[in-house]
């Protein structure tokens, strides 16, 4: 056994195509936090490339050398040499949900970078420690979770923040994104492949900016590169202070790293599927650990297991691809190389990658789902819309600070005279406020009450009702903030929601029931 161990080769021909896919989609990540920091916020370089990128690579470093530890182990183990170390990186849908749903209307609320610096890390923090705490709970979660209301929620997300801005991107400059769109969507959608089985994303990318530069796009600037190790210490600093500040928007980052962990053991589990057993709960422990030194060193988004591992196992990948990954993605943020790839890379490389990954979030919610819980998913993006058109509504009126209020619900929207105005002109406003607040969770609600409804189990959609009021009581759904909020309409309206189910299931077979060969569509 040992001796097959010690064959085991640092890094194969194989390994070549896990290490694009593990640099290609890390770096585009990279630019999209780099291009709503910088670009959208307006953050002081020395705030994101001197502290979140560099916070970020040494994420990315140590989980990157942890898997190929796991997947050494694993060959040892079971004597063999055709383990595949698992692909890890930033998390996508955390990091859009974290960059709009917690940084964006943090920075414009407190006007001060580095105070929303502190709140955000203190977030990618806190999303760390619920990561770890996945290893515990994670399998009794997911038992009782219906998947279509996890990723219907989650596809939601990438569909009304993702995918739109994507297609947005591509025509706001076409040509530069049309062609670059074409070339990538012919190999993610169509499975084309160009010669020695080069994928056409890769090409888009690499092909896309050489014609960006080419043209005049896009420019090589060097003025970056530097030595940026950050210093824990002002870090740790800034994570205290920022706990305070983020705590109302723990209805954010709770879900969406509870959802992350979800992804990390599905993803592990596609990987033991595929021939390499790996322990979920170390994988989601070491996400999670990862994520909290991220923050520590000044990250803002956590870790994850990525999707694809068959497919790197089918093409020969072994664990080269994921330490070699790791310790490039880890020097080129403490190098201050992301500065010259900001410069360089056109917005279009970003859009396609929006569009892509929204895509198959879509998608994989409806494949991996029964088709009779098609409804549960659609009901489940619903939510996270009001989330999208809240920011949107706001930030186009300018008067979200002005005339906003809290009313004993805890629900924060405008004054009724500003919401009457806004429904007057047609705007879509009613109820955007209850359901903006806590989105993901709601989605998860209402998803799970349709997939239970659909199953017959009236009774669990009345246990799923208490929870939503539970959570709507302590400020979870429907509020700004974590409270205690009693006399909450929403509370009452759950509470009678679960009242109803409980009466009618008891009623089944009796004076209430459906017939077996229905279907809704």
């Amino acid at each position: 056994m040992l001796k097959n161990f010690t064959r085991i080769p640092l890094f194969s021909t194989g390994d070549v195509g896990g290490l694009t896919y593990i640099l290609t989609n890390n770096i585009v990540n990279y630019l999209i936090v780099i291009a709503t920091l910088s670009g959208v916020l307006a953050w002081p370089d020395e705030l994101v490339f001197g502290r979140v990128i560099p916070g970020m690579s040494i994420g990315l470093l140590l989980s990157g050398l942890y898997y190929a530890y796991m997947a050494c182990k694993l060959a040892k183990k079971e004597g063999r040499t055709d383990v595949t170390a698992l692909p890890s990186g930033v998390s996508t849908p955390a990091m859009f949900v974290i960059l709009y749903g917690v940084i964006m209307p943090l920075n414009f609320a407190l006007e001060d970078p580095y105070l929303t610096w502190s709140a955000a890390i203190a977030a990618c923090f806190i999303g760390g420690l619920v990561e770890f705490c996945g290893g515990f709970i994670g399998p009794w979660m997911k038992k009782r979770i219906p998947r279509a209301a996890l990723l219907g929620t989650v596809a939601g997300i990438g569909f009304i923040w993702m995918a739109t801005q994507g297609v947005f991107d591509v025509f706001s400059d076409p040509v530069v994104g049309l062609p670059i769109l074409l070339v990538a969507m012919v190999g993610v959608f169509g499975g084309y492949l160009f010669p020695k089985k080069i994928p056409p994303l890769v090409v888009a990318v690499v092909g896309g900016i050489v014609y960006a530069f080419a043209i005049g796009r896009t420019q090589l600037d060097f003025s970056g590169i530097g030595f940026y190790f950050p210093n824990p210490k002002d870090s740790v600093q800034a994570l205290i202070n920022g706990f305070a500040v983020v705590a109302p928007y723990l209805t954010i980052i709770i879900p969406i790293e509870i959802y992350n962990f979800v992804e990390t053991m599905d993803n592990v589990e596609a990987a033991n599927a595929a021939g390499d057993n790996y322990s979920i709960r170390e994988a989601q422990f070491v996400d999670g650990i990862c994520t909290m030194i991220s923050a520590i060193f000044g990250g803002v988004v956590p870790n994850t297991v990525w999707l694809g591992h068959a497919g790197l196992k089918k093409a020969g990948a072994g664990i080269g691809f994921s330490w070699l990954g790791g310790i490039l993605l880890g020097l080129a943020g403490v190098l201050g190389l992301f500065t010259f790839f900001s410069a360089l890379v056109p917005p279009a490389i970003c859009a396609i990658t929006y569009l892509w990954c929204s895509v198959i979030m879509v998608s994989q919610a409806f494949k991996a789902c029964d088709a009779k819980h098609y409804a549960g998913i659609a009901v489940a993006m619903i939510p996270p819309v009001a989330d999208f058109l809240f920011t949107q509504i706001t930030g186009a009126v300018g008067i979200a600070d002005i005339w906003t209020e809290t009313l004993p619900s805890g629900l924060v929207g405008y004054q009724a005279d500003v919401s009457q105005y806004l429904m007057d002109h047609g705007v879509m406003w009613n109820g955007v406020p209850a359901v903006k607040s806590g989105a993901i969770i709601i989605g998860i609600i209402l998803g799970t009450m349709v997939v239970f409804i659909i199953d017959r189990r009236l009774d669990k959609v009345g246990v799923t009702a208490l929870a939503g009021a539970a959570l709507a009581l302590f400020g979870f759904v429907h509020s700004a903030a974590l409270g205690f909020y009693p006399t909450s309409p929403f509370v009452l309206g759950y509470l009678i929601v679960a009242g109803l189910c409980f009466l009618l299931h008891t009623g089944r077979g009796k004076w209430f029931d459906a017939p077996e060969d229905f279907d809704y569509v």
